[in-house]
C-alpha cells in the first residue's frame, strides 16, 4: 500500500522574525516535538502578485533617462505644455524599458511537501518524520538511517549543491542499519538531537539516541566524516534506496541558507548612459534658462522655461537608448546562433557587454584549465623512484611478495619496501568497488537479491576524489586489486588470486584543513593493527619521522607538474589503540567543539610515522587551453589562477597552460609570516615590472591582513597571478577585494532607429583576423564615435538606410498638416539642410581623419 507521510509540525507564521535553534525530532512521536519549524516549501520567486508591478517600476524609472522621459510624456496630458502627438512620446519610452513582463521570474518551486512511502505501511502511518526516498532528489536535510545496500552505504550526487560531479560517500547510522527488518525501524523509540541550522554543508554536530525498554540511553554520535550521515537537501541519491529522518526543512535546509536573493543586473553601459544623461538634462536646464533670461522674464517665464526643456530634449536621445537595447539583443542572438560555440544561451541583454569589458578572469586549476582525471605516473620510495617505464619491476617484486609460502618478513630490502608502500596505497583511500547489476537497474524491487557479476571486467571504483581511484587503479595495474568494500571491511586480491582481509577499525577523512586522511585497519589473518595515513607534504613533514630526502623529491615532482602524495604507517599494540578509541569516542560524543576534540585527540597517534612513499599523479590539460590562455592574454585580460595545489606544481602548470608567456618574468613570493618581512617583499616586488606573481596562500594571508590595499594594487597590475595553496576562504576573499576595487525628438526615433541599428553589422576587422591578432581586441573597445566608424557596408545596413527613408516619405503623406511640401521641395531647403549637414558632421570627420592619420589603431596595418 502507499500512504502519504507528513514531514514535520506546521509552519510558523512566515513573516515573524524565527530565531534559529537547535532542536530535538524523535523518531515516531511528534507531539514530542515542542518546536514548530517551517513546511517545506521553497520559493524563489522575486516578486510576488502584489510587488511585481511596483518592483518593476521602480527598477525601470531609477534609471534617470527613463524617469526623464516619463515626466516628459507625462507633460504632453497638460495642453498649455503639449507640443505633439501623445504615441511619439509614449511609444519610444515603451520600447526602452526591458523585461517590463518578466514573468518568468515569478517562480515557485515547491519541494514535495509529501512523499510517498514505497511499502506495506498501513501500520506506520503515524510515524511523521520518516521519508523514503529512491533514486530521487533529496527534500530535505535528513539524518541517515538505513539503505537498502548490502555495505551500509549509498553514494549520491551533489552537483547541485556544491558543484562538484563526483560523486560522495554517505552511511547510515549503524545502530539502525543492524536493525534486523526493516519494520524494525518503525518499532524503536529514538531521537536525534541536531544543532540548529548553518551555513556550513562541510560540518554537522548532532547525536542520535535510542531508548531502550529498561531506560538506559545509548547515544550514538553523528559526526560528519568520511562515512556522513547526513543527506542534504538538493542531492540525488545515485546508489540503491535510503532512509531517513527530517532535521531541516524549507528555508532552514543548507541549500537554501547558501542561496542569495536574486538581484537585477545592471550592465555598465546603462550606469555610463545614465551619468551622461544628468550631465546632458544639465546643459539643457542652462540653455532654457539662458533662453529666458534673453526674452527677458516677461509674461509666464516658468511656463516658457518648461517649454524650452520640452523643445530641447533633443539633447538627450532616447533613441540611443532604444538603439543600445536593440542592439544588446542582437548580439545576444548572434552569440546563440554562433557555430564556434553551439549550446549557448545568452540569459540576460547585458552578456554582450559584460564580455567586451573583461579585465580580470578567474579560474581554478583542477577540472577546469586540467581535465580532473589522474594518471598515476612516479613512485619514490627515499632511495629509488620508479616512473611509468619501470612499474613492470614494482609488479614483479609485488609478485614475488605474494608467492612466498608464508608473509613476507619485515626487513629494511627494497622488495619489502615496495611491498609495504603498494599495500598502503590500496588500503589507505575512500575508494568502493562497484559492480553493475545483470539484470540491469538495481533497486527495480527495493531490497532484493540482485544477481552481480564480480569479475574484473565488471568492476568499477567510486570515490570523491579522482586522486583516490588513480592511486587504486595503479595498486590494481600491479597486482594488489580492491575488491570489495563495505562499513567494516575491505578485502584485497593478490597477484595469486588468495583474498586478504582487513577490518576497518577507524577512518579519518580528508579535509581542506588538515590536508590529510588516514584509516586504522586490522589484519584478519595476523591480527597486527596499523595507522595508515597520506596527505599534502605540508602537513606530512612534520608527522613521519626525519628523512633527508622528501622536501627535495617534493620538489622535484612538482616542477614535472605531477600532485604529490606523502604515504606514512604506524603500528599498534592492542593496548594502544584501546586507549585510543576509548578517548575519540569520548571526543565525539561532544556536543560541543567536537571538531577540535576529535583532532585533538586524532593527532595524539599522528607522531613519528615511519615514511613509506611519495606518490605523484598528473593531471592533463584540457583540450585547447593552450591556445585560449593565450588569446587571452594577448587580449588585455588578466588571468588569476587560484589553486591549492603546491606553489612548485602550480607554477609548472602556469607555464605548461600558456598562462605565463615564455619570455615573461616570474616573481615568486617568499614566505612571510610578519608585517615587516611584507613590507619587504612587497617593495621588492615594487620594483619588478611586467612579470607574473606567484604568491602562496599563507604569505597572501598575511598581506592581505596589513596592507591589503597595498598588494591588490600591485597584483592587479600584473599581467597574471597564480595564488597556490588556497584554502576555499581565501579563494572568495580574493574575488570580494577585485570586486571592491573596480566598480532625439520623438519623430527622429523610428527614422534613425534601423540605420543606428544597422550598426552592429559594422565590422572595423574581420572575425577571423580579430581571432588571429587579439591585442586588436584592445583597439575595438575604444571606437566611440558609433556613427562616423563605419567602413564596411552590410546589405543589412543599406536596406535599413532605404527602410528609413522609406519611412520618412510615407509619413509626408500622413503627417501632411505637419509639413511643408512646398518647402521641401525647394532649393533653399536642400542648401539649408546640406548646409546644416557638413557643419554637424565635417568637424567629426576631419578630427577622426587627423587621429587615423597621426595614431592610426592596430588593425589598419592588417587590413590595408
Amino acid at each position: 500500500s502507499v500512504c502519504p507521510l507528513p514531514l514535520l509540525p506546521p509552519n510558523i507564521d512566515l513573516f515573524a522574525t524565527v530565531e534559529l535553534k537547535a532542536r530535538t525530532v524523535w523518531l515516531g512521536c511528534p507531539e514530542k516535538c515542542e518546536e514548530k519549524y517551517p513546511k517545506n516549501a521553497i520559493k524563489n520567486q522575486k516578486y510576488n502578485i502584489f510587488t511585481f508591478i511596483p518592483g518593476v517600476l521602480y527598477e525601470q524609472f531609477k534609471f534617470f533617462l527613463n524617469l526623464y522621459f516619463l515626466i516628459v510624456s507625462c507633460s504632453q496630458f497638460v495642453p498649455a505644455l503639449k507640443i505633439g502627438y501623445l504615441y511619439t512620446y509614449w511609444a519610444p519610452l515603451l520600447m526602452c524599458k526591458k523585461n517590463l513582463i518578466n514573468l518568468h521570474q515569478i517562480s515557485f518551486t515547491e519541494y514535495g511537501t509529501k512523499k510517498m512511502l514505497k511499502s506495506n505501511c498501513s501500520g506506520y502511518c503515524r510515524w511523521s518524520c520518516l521519508i523514503m526516498l529512491f533514486n530521487q532528489r533529496i527534500p530535505s536535510d535528513m539524518v541517515f538511517l538505513r539503505t537498502s545496500e548490502k555495505t551500509g552505504s549509498c553514494f549520491i550526487r551533489t552537483d547541485q549543491l556544491d558543484g562538484e560531479t563526483d560523486w560522495k560517500l554517505k552511511v547510515a547510522v549503524s545502530c539502525t542499519q543492524r536493525l534486523p527488518a526493516l519494520g524494525d525501524l518503525f518499532s524503536i523509540n529514538a531521537y536525534v538531537y541536531a544543532q540548529k541550522p548553518q551555513l556550513d554543508i562541510h560540518s554537522f554536530e548532532g547525536t542520535f539516541t535510542r531508548v531502550s525498554n529498561v531506560n538506559k540511553y545509548i547515544s550514538i554520535p553523528l559526526f560528519l566524516a568520511l562515512q556522513e550521515n547526513t543527506l542534504w537537501a538538493s542531492t540525488v541519491v545515485a546508489s540503491g534506496t535510503v532512509i531517513g529522518v527530517v532535521i531541516y526543512t524549507g528555508k532552514e535546509t543548507r541549500s537554501v541558507m547558501n542561496t542569495s536573493n536574486p538581484k537585477n543586473k545592471v550592465g555598465l553601459l546603462d550606469l555610463e548612459l545614465n551619468q551622461l544623461t544628468k550631465a546632458l538634462f544639465l546643459a539643457l536646464v542652462a540653455l532654457s534658462v539662458v533662453m529666458v533670461t534673453l526674452q527677458g522674464f516677461v509674461g509666464p517665464w516658468y511656463r516658457n522655461l518648461f517649454r524650452f526643456l520640452l523643445l530641447f530634449s533633443y539633447i538627450i536621445p532616447i533613441s540611443l537608448r532604444v538603439n543600445l537595447d536593440m542592439g544588446k539583443a542582437a548580439y545576444g542572438w548572434m552569440i546563440m546562433k554562433d557555430d564556434n560555440i553551439p549550446g549557448t544561451v545568452v540569459r540576460t541583454s547585458t552578456i554582450p557587454e559584460e564580455l567586451g569589458r573583461l579585465v580580470y578572469l578567474l579560474t581554478d586549476k583542477t577540472g577546469t584549465l586540467t581535465q580532473n582525471e589522474m594518471i598515476f605516473k612516479r613512485l619514490h620510495l627515499g632511495t629509488v623512484s620508479y616512473g611509468t617505464d619501470t612499474m613492470d619491476e614494482i609488479q614483479s617484486h609485488i609478485i614475488n611478495s605474494y608467492s612466498q609460502s608464508s608473509a613476507p618478513k619485515v626487513r629494511k630490502s627494497v622488495s619489502s619496501r615496495i611491498h609495504e608502500a603498494v599495500k598502503a596505497i590500496a588500503l589507505c583511500h575512500n575508494v568502493t568497488p562497484v559492480y553493475e547489476s545483470r539484470a540491469g537497474v538495481s533497486g527495480e524491487t527495493e531490497y532484493a537479491e540482485v544477481d552481480q557479476d564480480f569479475s574484473d571486467e565488471n568492476r568499477a571504483y567510486q570515490a570523491s576524489s579522482p586522486d583516490e581511484v588513480a592511486l587504486v587503479q595503479w595498486t590494481e595495474s600491479v597486482g594488489l586489486t580492491l575488491v570489495n568494500r563495505d562499513l567494516t571491511s575491505m578485502q584485497l586480491k593478490t597477484p595469486g588470486g588468495h583474498i586478504l582481509t582487513y577490518y576497518i577499525l577507524q577512518i579519518f577523512p580528508f579535509t581542506s584543513e588538515s590536508k590529510r586522511m588516514g584509516i586504522i585497519v586490522r589484519d584478519e589473518s595476523s591480527g597486527e593493527i596499523t595507522f595508515y595515513m597520506k596527505g599534502a607534504d605540508v602537513a606530512m613533514s612534520t608527522i613521519v619521522q626525519y628523512n633527508d630526502w622528501l622536501e627535495e623529491e617534493c620538489g622535484n615532482m612538482a616542477r614535472e607538474g605531477l600532485r604529490t602524495l606523502v604515504v606514512a604507517k604506524k603500528s599498534l599494540t592492542e593496548e594502544q589503540y584501546q586507549d585510543f578509541e576509548s578517548r575519540y569516542n569520548q571526543a565525539k560524543l561532544s556536543i560541543h567543539d567536537r571538531n577540535l576534540k576529535v583532532a585533538a585527540v586524532v593527532e595524539s597517534l599522528e607522531r613519528e610515522m615511519e615514511l613509506l612513499c611519495l606518490t605523484g599523479v598528473e593531471d592533463q590539460l584540457q583540450a585547447d587551453v593552450r591556445p585560449t590562455l593565450e588569446m587571452l592574454r594577448n587580449a588585455g585580460i588578466k588571468i588569476w589562477m587560484l589553486t591549492g595545489d603546491k606553489l612548485e606544481t602550480a607554477t609548472c602548470i602556469a607555464k605548461s597552460s600558456h598562462l605565463v608567456s615564455r619570455t615573461q618574468d616570474i616573481h615568486i613570493f617568499r614566505p612571510v609570516t610578519t608585517r615587516g618581512e611584507a613590507h619587504l617583499e612587497l617593495n621588492a616586488f615594487r620594483r619588478k615590472h611586467d612579470c607574473a606573481l606567484v604568491i602562496s596562500g599563507d604569505s597572501l594571508e598575511v598581506c592581505l591582513k596589513y596592507y591589503e590595499h597595498e598588494f591588490v594594487e600591485l597584483a592587479c597590475q600584473c599581467p597574471a597571478v597564480v595564488c597556490c595553496r588556497c584554502s576555499p576562504t581565501q579563494k572568495a576573499h580574493i574575488v570580494k577585494l577585485l570586486h571592491l576595487c573596480f566598480p532625439l525628438h520623438r519623430y527622429a526615433t523610428i527614422y534613425t532607429m534601423f540605420p543606428v541599428f544597422s550598426l552592429v553589422l559594422d565590422q572595423d576587422v574581420k572575425p577571423e583576423m580579430a581571432l588571429l591578432y587579439p591585442e586588436l581586441y584592445k583597439d575595438l573597445t575604444k571606437l566611440l564615435m558609433v556613427a562616423l566608424t563605419i567602413r564596411t557596408w552590410h546589405w543589412l545596413m543599406v536596406v535599413a538606410e532605404f527602410l528609413s527613408l522609406g519611412c520618412y516619405v510615407a509619413s509626408l503623406a500622413f503627417l501632411n498638416e505637419y509639413f511643408d511640401v512646398a518647402f521641401i521641395t525647394t532649393v533653399t531647403f536642400l542648401w539649408k539642410v546640406s548646409a546644416i549637414t557638413v557643419v554637424s558632421c565635417l568637424p567629426l570627420y576631419i578630427l577622426k581623419y587627423l587621429k587615423r592619420k597621426f595614431s592610426p589603431p592596430s588593425y589598419s596595418k592588417l587590413t590595408s
